[in-house]
């Protein structure tokens, strides 16, 4: 595919990913000589989906000039090792907080797909002979030397365009992403956040723009209200069979929202006091560097609700770092609750766990957030009796929760009141990184009650930036 970048030096937006699926956002805005791709995704979910990650990039990574990076999920970051590896050499602009997550984030997914290559060769059950990973650990090595920090609120120039980065409180080191091309500018609100999110202060309002990029994961629903006995209930009738609760978290942001509500619950007298492993180096990793920040009183933070990051000694906590101990807790001693990535049980060391756990009735799988399509925890979520891991069926007969409370995501009328928050509304909203119903109901949403041109682009379709 032609981004069509050479064809036109006015400035434009080419959709490169997160058109029509909830992953894989890549959008460049160029004026024909400049390019700057915002957000370097990987695809996940559905087989068609994965398969886009090894097709040939529509834009020779050499002739982008830097990448931004709204945050650290893999779904924004996972793809930029390739563009690396494939030829890109410039800068690559996030907030500290992304920058130090994104560390963890990507030499972990480089982990698992050299693990799974492995696995998939001695167990014979890849359609490539051999299998190989996306991109290796060396890969993420030479990526990681190109990241630059960039401050809040600090305008920062690439070639003909500024990039201007501020707080969405999605996660950790999360951004709003303002890019000024040729006398426009363009509004990317990455992964946008909840005005309570737990911990995190609410994402600050837009600018101006005339044009914007608006993520639509919760486009078509809001959040129910907060089930505040799910969770413990869950634990409780687990516990009653002598079971294990297993919870599939993403390791960053997640597991630390997932052990603050079990210390709520627990100091409350609300589940009783049995083990909690938390199974994920990533999400142990991740959680040092959020205890680090409230160490530092960031600013990102609310420091009262985050106090409570301090306390988690409080709880039966064992962190499991290596595989042996990993493998242990596949067959556990008694009842205990395991926290292990990923939340959508897509891959690493959970994909182990449910093997072993999902055909026991004693236990439970509690499912604590957003579940793409085409992924085990979607599969589960729909009641699915029989997910396939590493080339074989395996049997659901443990109890499937479904809480929804520890969404990050903004809902549908979040995101359009962060739209109308705008000082002057922008001429048009291209509504991205949703499933296609939800998408299309958030842009005749904003179309109705804004009174604005609100579309869904299609996977390469190029649009001119301003009137």
């Amino acid at each position: 595919m032609d981004s069509g970048a050479s064809r036109s030096t006015h400035p434009a937006l080419v959709f490169l990913g997160a058109s029509g699926t909830v992953t894989g956002s890549r959008f460049l805005v160029t004026d024909g000589s400049d390019r700057l791709l915002v957000d370097a995704g990987l695809y996940q979910g559905l087989r068609e989906l994965r398969r886009l990650n090894w097709a040939p990039f529509p834009v020779a990574p050499a002739d982008i000039d830097a990448v931004v990076l709204t945050h650290a999920h893999l779904d924004h970051t996972g793809y930029l090792p390739r563009l690396v590896s494939e030829g890109f050499a410039g800068e690559v602009l996030c907030t500290p907080g992304t920058a130090a997550l994104a560390a963890i984030v990507l030499r972990d997914s480089a982990h698992l797909q050299e693990e799974d290559a492995r696995y998939a060769n001695e167990g014979g059950w890849s359609r490539h002979d051999p299998a190989l990973p996306l991109y290796t650990s060396a890969d993420v090595e030479r990526t990681l030397e190109h990241l630059h920090p960039v401050a809040f609120g600090e305008p920062r120039p690439v070639d003909g365009m500024n990039v201007t980065l501020q707080r969405a409180g999605h996660i950790l080191g999360s951004s709003v992403a303002v890019v000024d091309i040729g006398g426009e500018r363009v509004v990317f609100s990455g992964d946008l956040g909840r005005p309570g999110h737990p911990i995190l202060r609410p994402p600050v309002k837009p600018p101006a723009a005339s044009a914007m990029v608006l993520e639509s994961t919760y486009g078509d629903r809001r959040h129910p209200p907060a089930d505040p006995d799910a969770l413990a209930d869950a634990v409780r009738r687990t516990m009653d069979r002598g079971g294990v609760v297993l919870i599939p978290a993403f390791a960053v942001d997640r597991t630390e929202l997932v052990l603050l509500e079990l210390l709520r619950l627990r100091r409350a007298g609300r589940i009783p006091q049995v083990p909690i492993f938390v199974d994920s180096p990533m999400a142990l990793a991740a959680l040092d560097v959020y205890r680090a920040a409230l160490s530092a009183h960031s600013d990102e933070l609310d420091s009262k609700r985050a106090a409570p990051l301090r306390d988690l000694e409080h709880l039966d906590v064992h962190r499991i770092r290596d595989a042996a101990a990993s493998e242990q807790l596949n067959r556990p001693k008694g009842p205990c609750i395991i926290i292990s990535a990923s939340g959508m049980a897509t891959g690493g060391r959970v994909v182990h766990h449910l093997l072993r756990q999902l055909p026991d009735p004693r236990n439970s799988v509690v499912l604590t957030g957003y579940q793409a399509q085409g992924t085990r925890g979607r599969q589960l979520v729909e009641g699915a009796r029989a997910v396939k891991m590493h080339g074989r069926y395996v049997p659901v007969r443990a109890e499937v929760v479904a809480i929804l409370d520890f969404s990050v995501h903004a809902d549908a009328d979040e995101l359009v009141a962060w739209v109308a928050s705008a000082p002057e509304l922008p001429q048009t909203v291209y509504v991205v990184h949703g499933e296609p119903t939800s998408s299309r109901a958030l842009a005749d949403r904003i179309q109705d009650e804004l009174g604005i041109v609100a579309v869904v682009p299609r996977l390469g379709e190029r649009v001119l930036l301003g009137s």
